[in-house]
């Protein structure tokens, strides 16, 4: 996407603005045509003319990739001597009037704005084949109330235009379907022009997307706009548990001491309050995770059906767990990080020192707590296993892992494993815990510690679903989960065998 400032003098610039490297007289893949499955397939005998107006990044990234898929290119340009040297040598470079006479189909690679200066060419590109690549930038697709495509389309209301490859970089043209998205999302008014694009699609090794008619035009041209939609929410929320933490733990661990007894602890706020933080963000947001299908279940339980819509925040919630699983994973690691850093930091050498001193000056030979030892051995451990857990979680939420497994093996892994990375963070944090919750020193200016706040939501989330375990509960949402409804029409008794009942359960 550029900003408007991105464009350049000549209005055959094309809409994108990544550079080139390397050689571009040289086709970048075989002359064989690459199929959407990766198989090979023959070039046909005699290649297809295929029209390029544009002289841009994106168009000589173009030029090469259906070059190399077996198409005869022809490139306009108002100035074909400067350019020539740009393109593949096996690309014709010349005037627009003469590249837009035989081919069929013609990539209109310019900016909108660019669009009307070829009003001249009207009576050429009748009954051709328009390509649009264009993208608009966030304030233009807000200012204009018609995609590039359609407004391209009112200017030649005799040609067939066709909306497609504005979601390709010129550096994925260049390397290849492979190193980049595949998707190539197309629409059209014209079912033929658009079969016709669909089919160079598979030619040159992407996997076309049939979004309908033109109309949907402006939705395809918003997609280079987005900056992760989905993880939006998510990371606000994320930041903002970061934020509230990170202060509460400021108050308790430096602010307190340096009111109450006059000491400078601020050395604490880089590495060791970060530390304190990140597992309290880790802990909520994996609550989180599960919290919603609590409350889902819930619903059913209270309504006595299943096909009644969630509430919209419930149902936004839902959508929003994976990423809010992988931010949890992420602060759970960084947690991990700075827990092994810890003994490299100065003052925590210059606390040994103290200790050791501290332990002569009193005469004492042996220091040993078999408690505590406990304590930190088993709080390690669980420790060790949650995280564990979670790396599990974040592996089999990609798409090449969830895609090799079966409804059940996911199922399996991100309901009963997550529940059970759950389970061992809270005994993590229990354990951390130990007595301290009972102890007055601990209440620094009457605040609890603050493992005791984020033990609230995770407590719940187990607490309902040991509920939902019981028989009188399980069996009932099962039944509703399975199509039955309260005051209605349809009645099922659940199989005997509750191995049986469970394998058929997910509908």
């Amino acid at each position: 996407m550029l900003s408007p400032g991105g464009c350049s003098v000549t209005y055959e610039e094309n809409v994108y603005s990544t550079g080139t490297s390397g050689k571009m007289d040289k086709p970048l893949i075989s002359h064989q045509l690459v199929d959407s499955d990766g198989s090979l397939a023959e070039a046909p005998s005699e290649a297809p003319k295929v029209g390029i107006l544009g002289s841009g990044d994106f168009a000589r990234s173009l030029a090469s990739r259906l070059l190399g898929s077996g198409f005869s290119v022809v490139v306009g340009s108002r100035n074909p001597k400067r350019v020539a040297g740009l393109f593949p040598s096996a690309a014709r470079v010349t005037f627009q009037e003469e590249a837009v006479g035989s081919p069929e189909v013609i990539f209109v690679a310019m900016f909108r704005e660019h669009y009307s200066t070829l009003c001249g060419l009207s009576d050429q590109l009748a009954g051709k084949i328009l390509v649009d690549v264009s993208n608009p930038t966030e304030w233009e697709h807000l200012q204009h109330h018609e995609s590039n495509a359609e407004y391209l389309a009112s200017l030649f209301p005799t040609c067939a235009v066709v909306k497609a490859f504005n979601v390709i970089s010129a550096w994925t043209l260049q390397s290849g379907p492979r190193d980049g998205n595949r998707q190539v999302p197309i629409c059209s008014d014209r079912p033929e022009a658009k079969h016709t694009v669909l089919e160079m699609v598979r030619a040159m090794g992407f996997t076309p997307v049939d979004m309908g008619s033109l109309a949907s035009a402006r939705e395809v041209e918003a997609m280079p706009l987005r900056l992760f939609p989905g993880w939006k929410v998510p990371a606000l929320l994320a930041l903002g548990l970061f934020i509230f933490f990170y202060a509460y733990n400021f108050v308790r661990d430096v602010l307190e001491p340096y009111v109450q007894e006059g000491k400078n602890k601020f050395y604490k706020l880089p590495v060791f309050v970060v530390n304190t933080t990140l597992p309290c963000v880790a802990y909520v947001l994996l609550s989180l995770v599960y919290l919603p299908g609590v409350l889902a279940a819930a619903l059913q339980l209270r309504r006595g059906t299943k096909y009644q819509r969630f509430p919209d925040w419930l149902d936004h919630w839902l959508q929003h767990r994976k990423q809010i699983g992988l931010l949890s994973f992420f602060c759970a690691a960084l947690h991990a990080i700075y827990s092994l850093c810890l003994p490299l930091r100065r003052s925590h050498r210059y606390d040994l020192v103290n200790l050791a001193v501290k332990q002569v000056l009193t005469n004492k030979s042996h220091l040993w707590n078999e408690e505590e030892v406990w304590r930190m051995e088993i709080y390690v451990s669980l420790g060790v296993l949650a995280l564990g857990m979670l790396s599990l979680l974040a592996v089999t939420s990609l798409p090449s892992i969830a895609n090799s497994l079966n409804w059940r093996e996911f199922s399996f892994v991100q309901s009963t494993l997550g529940f059970v990375a759950l389970v061992l963070s809270t005994l993590h944090t229990l354990t951390y815990g130990w007595t301290r919750a009972f102890e007055e020193s601990r209440y620094k200016f009457f605040l609890p510690p603050t493992f005791t706040l984020t033990l609230l939501v995770p407590c719940v989330v187990i607490l309902a679903k040991g509920l939902f375990l019981l028989p009188c509960v399980g069996r009932r949402l099962t039944k509703i989960r399975r199509g039955w409804e309260k005051d209605g029409s349809v009645r099922l008794t659940l199989p005997v065998d509750r191995a049986l009942a469970q394998k058929t359960s997910h509908v």
